[in-house]
């Protein structure tokens, strides 16, 4: 089995920067000021959506390239609803797929989304046992817009 690991270091107040072993790329995390931080970091509930986006996106590049599909614009919106009650985990979250490009098969199109979705993704795999996911996808294919 493969471990991945992180190191997360407090900088003061409600401030954490963290980095992951693997690409020692560093990310700001704070609170906002009504709980006792600065604002000047993301929260960590928004990086799990922005991580769901980002590894479904990057398999979905990856498959559509296979497929020779043609893309030339791609954005994932990712919302989660959250419980009320603390912990305050997702209950729901949806994940919409904005794939433009020219000449896109749309069955190949979301052929590489639900691969994404049911085989591919880890990150979706690690939280989907726990919250409802759903997934969108908006095909726009350019060649075909005037």
């Amino acid at each position: 089995m493969a471990a991945v690991e992180a190191e997360i270091i407090w900088q003061g107040q409600m401030a954490f920067v963290g980095a992951g072993s693997a690409s020692k790329f560093p990310v700001q995390m704070d609170a906002p000021a009504e709980t006792g931080g600065t604002g000047q970091g993301a929260r960590p509930m928004e990086l799990l959506l922005i991580a769901l986006g980002g590894c479904t996106g990057m398999d979905v590049v990856s498959i559509l390239k296979k497929m020779r599909q043609e893309l030339t614009d791609y954005r994932i919106k990712v919302r989660g609803e959250r419980a009320a009650e603390h912990p305050r985990a997702y209950t729901h979250i949806t994940v919409e797929h904005i794939i433009r490009g020219r000449n896109l098969n749309p069955e190949l199109v979301e052929k590489a989304v639900r691969l994404s979705e049911t085989k591919y993704c880890s990150v979706m795999a690690s939280i989907n046992r726990t919250v409802q996911v759903e997934v969108k996808t908006t095909i726009v294919d350019e060649a075909k817009v005037p």
